[in-house]
């Protein structure tokens, strides 16, 4: 795990966002496959979130106390309980967050030893700096192809005979 290529990739997941989302309309952003899963709408939610109380919150508790006390539980459906926003205005917030989160990460100053440090995660058990930090960008990636699976699902029966060539469509994107 090599820190600035991971910077580089968590700082490209805004302009994806806004490129797939901006603009489209509310049956297409809060489109999802039923009961126990999100739209793309709560998924940005969920990364914004996350940026805010999950990943650096965790990062600074590894190279404060290392592995003397669990993390902090993350509400991965914390989203689901705010106000809806217009999603530029969510798109937005979560652009500045993640401009605070990597501005505060390079702040950190972490060093190559530093990935091997250890925390307590409160199901996982003892996890490195390195692995916290690789997860961030495996995870907005994951979201990143969810969003996309989502939103391809809503043309799911309208593909016709090219259905048995995207498998994606067939799949049900959980809430994780």
């Amino acid at each position: 795990m090599e820190l600035p290529e991971a910077a580089e990739m968590l700082s490209r997941t805004p302009d994806v966002l806004d490129a797939l989302l901006t603009g489209l309309p509310p049956q297409w952003l809060h489109h999802n496959d039923g009961p126990g899963t999100w739209s793309a709408y709560d998924i940005v939610g969920h990364l914004l979130h996350g940026d805010g109380t999950n990943w650096l919150p965790r990062a600074r508790m590894i190279l404060d106390r290392g592995a003397e006390a669990p993390f902090e539980p993350f509400d991965r459906e914390a989203m689901l309980s705010e106000e809806h926003a217009d999603v530029s205005v969510l798109l937005a917030r979560f652009r500045t967050a993640r401009r605070a989160s990597l501005g505060e990460l390079s702040a950190m100053d972490i060093e190559p030893d530093d990935m091997e440090r250890r925390g307590l995660h409160p199901d996982l058990g003892e996890v490195t700096l390195g692995q916290l930090l690789a997860t961030w960008v495996a995870h907005d990636l994951t979201h990143l192809g969810q969003i996309g699976e989502v939103l391809a699902r809503r043309y799911r029966e309208d593909v016709g005979p090219w259905r048995q060539y995207m498998p994606a469509l067939d799949r049900t994107a959980e809430a994780e």
